[in-house]
Formats: C-alpha cells, sequence, structure tokens
C-alpha cells in the first residue's frame, strides 16, 4: 500500500504542476494581445517629478485645456499651391478638427512665405489612441487634397503613432522570431524533437505567468509599462528561462545515466541545479532592482518588472519543467536516451567527464598553457576596449528612434523645408505674471528662436502674438491686444524654434533659454523633455552602474565563500563589457551609419551583459568549486570546465539568439541593445568563460579561493 500511495505521489504531484501551469498560462495568455490596455509611450510620463519639463507640463492644462498632444498636418505642392489647393485643405482642415480623437478643434490651414506648403494644427488628447487619431486625420486629409500634392501628419503625435506602429510587431513578430531561433538551437543540441518542446513550453509559461503579474501591476498604476519595456520583459524571460532549463536539462541527464529512476534523478537534478540557479537568478534579480534608483520612471520601473520575469523563470525551472521531465523520463531525450552507466563507472569520478571533442580537449590546453591563453584573451580584449572612446551615447532625436520608413519624420523634414523648424512643437515658458516683459524680452534675444506667443482665452487663436514692442493685437487692424492668461500668479509663453524640436541646435536653444531664465521662469516642451531625459539618463548611469557591480562582488563573495574569485570573475566581465562596447561603436558608427545612441543605451547594456555574463561565471564557478572540494583546485577547474562546457556554451547560444530577435523591431533603441547584449553573451561564453577565466583560475591556483579553506589545501 505504502509503494502505490508513493508511485500515485510521484504522478500525481507533477500532474497537479502542471496543471496549475495550464491554468496561469490561460490565464496570462490572453494579455498578450491587451498590453496596450495599460501600457504607455508617452516621454513625460517617465520623467523625474523634480525635472523642470515635468513641472511645466503639469501646469499645461489650467492654460491649454484639455490635455492634448499636437499633431501637424503639413502639405506640400512644388511649384507652389493654388486657390483651389488652398480651398480644398481649409476644408480638410475642418474635417480633421471634427474627429472623435480631436481636443478642441484643429488651426486654419497656414500658408508658408513660400507659397509652396501649408500647416495645420490638430490637438489629439491624450485620452485617446494616438494611432487612430493620426490615422484619422490622414483619412481626412486624403478624401479632399487634390492630386499632385503631398500630405504627411508629423509633430509630437505623428512621431509617437509612428513609434506605436514600429513597436505593433511585439506580440506576434518579436515572440516568434524569439521562439523559433530558440527551437532550432534546441533541436540542434539535443537531436530531439521532443525535449526542445518541453523546455519551450516552460519557457513560455513562464513568459505567460510574468506578463499576468506585469499586466495587473500596470492596470492598477503601481508600475508603468511601454512598448520598450515590453519587448526587454519578452526577451529576456525566454532567453533565462531556457538557459535554467538547460542547466537543469543537462543536471537530469547526467543523473539519469547514474540512476535509471526517473524519481531519484528528479531529486537529485533539484538539489544539484538549485544552487547555481538560485544564485544566478538572485545576481540578476539584484542587478536590475539596481535600477529602482533612477531618476527615470522608465528605466526604474524596468528594474522590477524584469524583475518580476526572472522570479517566474526560475519558478518554472524548479516546478514545471521537472514536473514534465519526471511524467516523460528517458522518453524526453528521444531518439538519443541516455545511456545508463554500468555500477563501476558509476563509482568512476571521470566516466562523467566528455570522452571526446572541444569539452575533452579544451580542459588539457588550459592546464597545459594557462598563462599564455589568460594574458592572450586578455590582450585581445583591451584592443577592442579601445573603440569605447567612440561610442556616441549623449542622446538622438525622436525622429531617429525609427529605423526605416517614417512619414512623420519625412512630414518634418518638409516642414523645416518651408517653417520654422520648430513649428508645432512649442517650447513653453511659465514665468510670473509680473515677470511676462523681462521674460518675453530675453526669450526674443536667445538666437535660435523665431516666434514668440503668450497664452491668450480671449484670442480667436488661443495665443497671441510678442514681439519687442509687447503683446501685439490678434484680427482686425487697431484691435486691442487680448489679455494673457493667468493662472495662480503665472503667464505661459510659447516660443517656436528655429530648428525642429528633436534636434541638437534645438536642444542647444533650449539650454540657453533655461540658463538665461535660471531665475526667472521654467522651461518645458518637447525638446526640455528630451534634454531632461537625457541629464536623468547620464545620471542613473553613473550612479548605477558602480553600485550593480558592488551587488554583484557582494554575491559572488557569498556563493564562492571567496574574495579573490569574486574579484576576477567581476574583473572579466567589467573587461568583456568594455570590449563589446569597443566594437559595437564601431559597428554603429562604421558599418550601421546610425546617429548615435541614447544614454540608457549603455547602461540597459551594462545590467544585461554584466548580471547575465555572471550567470556563466557562476554556472561555472559553482560547479568547479563542487569539483574542487572533491579533485583539488587544479583538476576542479578543468573538470567543471570540461562539465559545464556544453550546456553553458548552449545557454550562450539561446540567449545571444533572444536578444538578437530585438532587431526586428526597427527601433533605435531595441536594435542597439539586441546588438550590445547578443555580442557580448556570446564573448563572454565563447572567450571569457571558455578560455579567460579557467585559464587564470588555473594560473591562480588555489589562492583563488582565498581565504575560504580551499585556498589553504583544505577540503
Amino acid at each position: 500500500m505504502t509503494a502505490t500511495r508513493t508511485r500515485l505521489l510521484r504522478t500525481l504531484v507533477p500532474a497537479l504542476l502542471v496543471i496549475a501551469w495550464l491554468g496561469l498560462a490561460s490565464f496570462g495568455g490572453p494579455l498578450f494581445g491587451r498590453v496596450d490596455e495599460v501600457s504607455s509611450n508617452d516621454p513625460t510620463a517617465y520623467l523625474p517629478t523634480s525635472a523642470e519639463a515635468t513641472q511645466v507640463q503639469k501646469q499645461l492644462t489650467g492654460f491649454l485645456g484639455d490635455d492634448a498632444i499636437p499633431a501637424v498636418v503639413v502639405a506640400v505642392r512644388d511649384g507652389g499651391l493654388t486657390e483651389a489647393d488652398l480651398a480644398a485643405l481649409g476644408a480638410a482642415a475642418e474635417a480633421a478638427g471634427a474627429i472623435e480623437q480631436v481636443a478642441g478643434g484643429a488651426s486654419p490651414a497656414i500658408p508658408s512665405e513660400d507659397g509652396q506648403a501649408v500647416q495645420v494644427f490638430v490637438p489629439l488628447s491624450t485620452q485617446s489612441d494616438l494611432g487612430e487619431g493620426v490615422e484619422a486625420i490622414r483619412a481626412a486629409f486624403a478624401s479632399q487634397t487634390p492630386d499632385g500634392v503631398e500630405v504627411l501628419v508629423t509633430g509630437p503625435a505623428g512621431l509617437s503613432a509612428d513609434l506605436g506602429d514600429a513597436f505593433a510587431g511585439i506580440d506576434g513578430l518579436l515572440l516568434g522570431v524569439a521562439l523559433a531561433a530558440v527551437l532550432v538551437i534546441l533541436i540542434v543540441v539535443y537531436r530531439s524533437p521532443v525535449l526542445p518542446l518541453l523546455v519551450l513550453t516552460s519557457s513560455v509559461f513562464a513568459l505567460c505567468a510574468a506578463l499576468a503579474t506585469v499586466w495587473l501591476l500596470a492596470k492598477e498604476g503601481v508600475v508603468l509599462l511601454s512598448g520598450q519595456t515590453q519587448g526587454i520583459l519578452f526577451i529576456l524571460v525566454i532567453g533565462a528561462a531556457t538557459d535554467y532549463g538547460l542547466l537543469y536539462v543537462s543536471r537530469f541527464r547526467e543523473e539519469l545515466r547514474a540512476q535509471p529512476d526517473r524519481w531519484a534523478a528528479t531529486r537529485a537534478a533539484l538539489r544539484g541545479s538549485f544552487e547555481p540557479i538560485v544564485a544566478s537568478g538572485g545576481t540578476v534579480i539584484a542587478g536590475l532592482l539596481c535600477l529602482l534608483l533612477s531618476d527615470l520612471q522608465s528605466n526604474r520601473d524596468l528594474g522590477p518588472i524584469a524583475a518580476i520575469g526572472i522570479v517566474w523563470a526560475m519558478i518554472a525551472s524548479f516546478t514545471l519543467l521537472p514536473s514534465l521531465l519526471a511524467l516523460t523520463g528517458g522518453a524526453a531525450f528521444w531518439p538519443r536516451r541516455p545511456q545508463p552507466l554500468t555500477p563501476e563507472q558509476v563509482a568512476d569520478p571521470d566516466a562523467r567527464m566528455p570522452q571526446r571533442g572541444l569539452w575533452h580537449a579544451l580542459p588539457g590546453a588550459v592546464s597545459r598553457r594557462p598563462r599564455t591563453l589568460w594574458v592572450g584573451t586578455t590582450v585581445v580584449l583591451l584592443l577592442a576596449s579601445v573603440g569605447l572612446t567612440q561610442l556616441k551615447a549623449d542622446g538622438v532625436a525622436q525622429s531617429d528612434l525609427i529605423l526605416g520608413d517614417s512619414p512623420a519624420r519625412t512630414g518634418q523634414q518638409l516642414l523645416a523645408e518651408h517653417f520654422p523648424g520648430g513649428s508645432g512643437s512649442p517650447t513653453y515658458v511659465l514665468a510670473p505674471e509680473a515677470s511676462l516683459d523681462a521674460v518675453a524680452t530675453t526669450i526674443l534675444g536667445t538666437p535660435g528662436v523665431a516666434g514668440l506667443a503668450v497664452t491668450a482665452k480671449d484670442s480667436p487663436s488661443g495665443t497671441a502674438p510678442v514681439t519687442a514692442d509687447g503683446i501685439q493685437p490678434v484680427g482686425r487692424p487697431g484691435a486691442e491686444a487680448p489679455a494673457p492668461t493667468v493662472v495662480d500668479g503665472n503667464v505661459l509663453l510659447q516660443a517656436t524654434l528655429t530648428d525642429a524640436a528633436d534636434s541638437t541646435a534645438a536642444e542647444t536653444t533650449v539650454r540657453a533659454l533655461r540658463t538665461a531664465l535660471a531665475d526667472d521662469a521654467l522651461v518645458g516642451g518637447t525638446t526640455a523633455t528630451a534634454i531632461d531625459s537625457d541629464d536623468a539618463s547620464v545620471h542613473d548611469r553613473n550612479l548605477i552602474i558602480p553600485v550593480v557591480l558592488l551587488v554583484i562582488l557582494l554575491i559572488l563573495g557569498l556563493l564562492l565563500r571567496a574574495i579573490v574569485a569574486p574579484l576576477l570573475l567581476v574583473a572579466t566581465v567589467v573587461l568583456s563589457f568594455a570590449a563589446t562596447l569597443g566594437v559595437s561603436a564601431l559597428v554603429f558608427n562604421h558599418v550601421l551609419d546610425m546617429p548615435g545612441a541614447d544614454p540608457a543605451v549603455p547602461l540597459f547594456g551594462f545590467v544585461f551583459l554584466v548580471a547575465l555574463g555572471i550567470d556563466y561565471n557562476i554556472f561555472l564557478m559553482t560547479r568547479v568549486r563542487e569539483e574542487s572540494l572533491a579533485h583539488g583546485t587544479h583538476h576542479g577547474m578543468t573538470r567543471g570546465l570540461a562539465i559545464t562546457g556544453g550546456v553553458i556554451t548552449s545557454a550562450g547560444l539561446v540567449l545571444a539568439a533572444t536578444f538578437a530577435a530585438l532587431a526586428v523591431l526597427p527601433i533605435l533603441f531595441l536594435v542597439q541593445l539586441a546588438f550590445i547584449v547578443a555580442f557580448g553573451v556570446l564573448v563572454d561564453t565563447f572567450l571569457v568563460r571558455t578560455v579567460l577565466v579557467p585559464a587564470l583560475g588555473y594560473d591562480v591556483g588555489r589562492a583563488i579561493w582565498w581565504p575560504s579553506k580551499l585556498a589553504r589545501g583544505e577540503r
């Protein structure tokens, strides 16, 4: 009866766990198509509350009414617009002003001085779908625009809509490419049609659970979710869950050979993989949670969101995948079932070692010429690091965020050809009413300012022009100048810049305005938001990178019970990161001809590469320590390398492939992050962890475990 009950429990517990995971997946799966309900790509939503642009943004509604994002319609005919063109475009502007998503109607069609273009300002409500609003504006103009007139929707709303279109492939294309790449790698590694599906099932179910958790938190306003964060979450969970799954599968296969009973093998595999997976996942989580120190809320929210994903990846690797393998046993590896070892082989510590191939030969090379290998590898990485000085990570224009076709970017270029570049994206200046004249004089005297207006609700257009002579009348000649709108003792001035709002020249102008008005006014708007975002990113990068290094160093010290080994491991990962950025800079500048990079790119690249790169060192060094306790440091190093080589290399390929999948989304930030992490993981996998760390550890010898007993030769 006891044996029967035991057999029943051995089947029932894994089956119940699988059923529980099916329930989680059935809840989280449908949410893939509903992420846009709880996400936002509005850059002002992620600024620090102390940022100047944030303070201005909070007060705009009092002056402008409903919170809105401007769309700018630009219509151009080479050779000049005719009277019929102008009449048709005026009617189209009225039609656009009546669509559902518009807040407050559209402006009249405003002709350019050269007579070749008109522009129309259409404010879209932030409570509506910007993509739908922009499409409705396009449709309104397409139905009435004469042939030969080119019409494009640009401005902040147009650029945001294009960005939303670029993120549209997150649920389908990104996941499909990532899963297909992982599946191919797993099939090649295991040469089995069953095992890869079990590992991927565990990874996808972990993602469903993570998405359900994040979706509920975002719905309640606990975290802010963006398309960028969503893409990183998807890739990180698939990559990490698969890596942890590979480590467990390797242990399970090893134990099945020693003890064919699948239940005993499951228990032994869980014991053997628990510490490295927990240490690895804990290190990644600790590194990600360091992002909570960020000023930018987009960075700050990515930390816990990604950490939630890692937690579910770990839970799946300890519950779902072991249950699936416990139920299938050796059949999961069909047609290459693990061959049981004889009792003599089980007693022989060398029986589990690779008997041929790379992982049989490489440990011998490490033991013969350790110093040559680690010095040579270090020189190669240092040479690659030289390119680091060429990395241009000081920010890019919003119009450059999208790779490939962008109607809004083309519209921005047309707008700049016929109107002041900052048309439609004014720089807002919030000033005390008593300082209006002085502030206006300063703004008008600043190079790069093409025009100035003050918010005036009594004016038909909502604004009144301001010149050196003061506020000008609006309407018929001789009319009185309207009174500016005053809210809480402040007035709102709107400066039109000579250059496009997302250009470097516009940022120079806004910085000059802030310097000149430091004691009198606050400066906000599109350009100011970009400046504050970039400045916050630089602050985050300089603060968080050292903190992440310190946290990881402490975790490694606790895990390895040593000081020297963690210092060497962190040093190798930092060197690998520097080399990766050096090569990336050369590729971005001279191969892909990219305009630059966001300041957050090095930060995200560092957090993911260092945390994930340490993963492989943890996988290696925990096994090295285990082998060193039984065989001494030198043999422990070579045995650990030989035993973990195949699984860690497979894990590295999987992680590189999943992050490389981010490049299918035409977003500059994600393409750059995809290259940095994928290339860096490959460097860590095939150079740092395979050659540098084992050779350096072998050369240092047992002193690497100082001050633990292993350093003194005690076991």
